[in-house]
């Protein structure tokens, strides 16, 4: 397909007339957007959860999870407190700060059982970088049954740790104590919320697409955010521990697909393919030096691999049955 006819078939700065945007309210209360293409086909193929990265919001993924609603799936994504136009839990309105990785998990539980009742099965997680940090632990310790789940560039390891996770977190523990916890955690640029120089090739080899990102910031302020606080990282490290623990990964039977590239510069590739390793059901699909971190907003060519690898999966995967326990 040429670029011009993906341009006129999708417009990635705009939201869907089917879709609609909403909010949902946390168990504490917290108000949470969501965004949902309810559907018309009551054959639906099933249902999507998606949930982004750290410091990402779901405008990014329109054309994703536009995708999915054109292939017959009813499509679902949201914030994660705290995040894009969930409010913020730091000191200012560019930090982006959590207590414990816990309140997440708990959020997503409480997110999927409403979702689940309310949307036809069968039920499919997917997730972006923290986005999959989170869905792979809310495994880990039981708290979603999806039918499948669906990784991409999962936050398991951070691209520069070299040390074992323990020493990790109490290396991050020691600086975090030696400040406000909530402080920035590293440089974000001269001025706050201004994009830093060269960002883009962490990201994306599709300037377009990454420019899209820059227009929904611009248009919609509220979803600008910078670096995480060191109690965000400090308590990254203790939930990958959670993830990483013996015998943790093993006794998950969800059928999980992994996409990563060994191209990222932010989180470590080496930590993806060892969590496949243990998964008893888990399918690891890689990208090299044609990829960077956001996988799903790359090249065409990049892209539809790996829409063409989930599309797959999910269809290899529609029939099963009992995941919303």
């Amino acid at each position: 397909m040429k670029d011009e006819d993906r341009v006129n078939r999708f417009d990635r700065r705009a939201i869907p007339s089917a879709a609609q945007e909403s909010l949902w309210e946390t168990a504490d209360g917290h108000r949470v957007r969501r965004i949902d293409w309810p559907g018309t086909n009551p054959a639906a193929k099933g249902s999507i959860l998606f949930l982004p990265g750290r410091g990402d919001n779901y405008e990014k993924y329109l054309e994703t999870l536009h995708h999915w609603h054109e292939s017959g799936f009813r499509v679902t994504a949201s914030d994660w407190r705290g995040q894009a136009g969930s409010g913020r839990l730091g000191n200012d309105e560019i930090t982006g700060h959590i207590e414990d990785y816990s309140i997440w998990i708990d959020d997503l539980a409480q997110l999927w059982h409403e979702w689940v009742s309310q949307t036809p099965g069968p039920h499919f997680l997917a997730g972006h970088s923290m986005g999959g940090h989170l869905i792979l632990r809310a495994l880990v310790e039981h708290k979603v049954e999806p039918a499948a789940a669906v990784l991409v560039a999962p936050m398991l390891g951070f691209y520069s740790t070299f040390l074992p996770l323990r020493w990790m977190q109490k290396i991050s523990g020691f600086i975090m104590r030696k400040g406000d916890p909530k402080r920035l955690a590293w440089k974000w640029s001269e001025k706050p919320g201004e994009i830093p120089v060269g960002r883009i090739n962490l990201l994306t080899h599709d300037k377009d697409r990454y420019d899209d990102e820059l227009w929904w910031r611009d248009n919609r302020p509220e979803l600008v955010m910078g670096p995480g606080s060191w109690r965000w990282v400090e308590r990254a490290y203790a939930s990958k521990r959670v993830i990483f623990a013996s015998g943790a990964l093993e006794k998950v039977r969800t059928p999980v697909l992994l996409l990563g590239t060994s191209n990222d510069k932010l989180v470590a590739m080496k930590s993806i393919v060892k969590a496949a390793g243990r998964l008893p059901n888990a399918r690891l699909v890689r990208f090299g030096k044609e990829a960077h971190h956001e996988i799903l907003r790359e090249v065409d060519a990049v892209r539809d691999r790996a829409l063409s690898e989930i599309d797959d999966f999910l269809q290899a995967n529609s029939n099963s049955e009992g995941e919303d326990g």
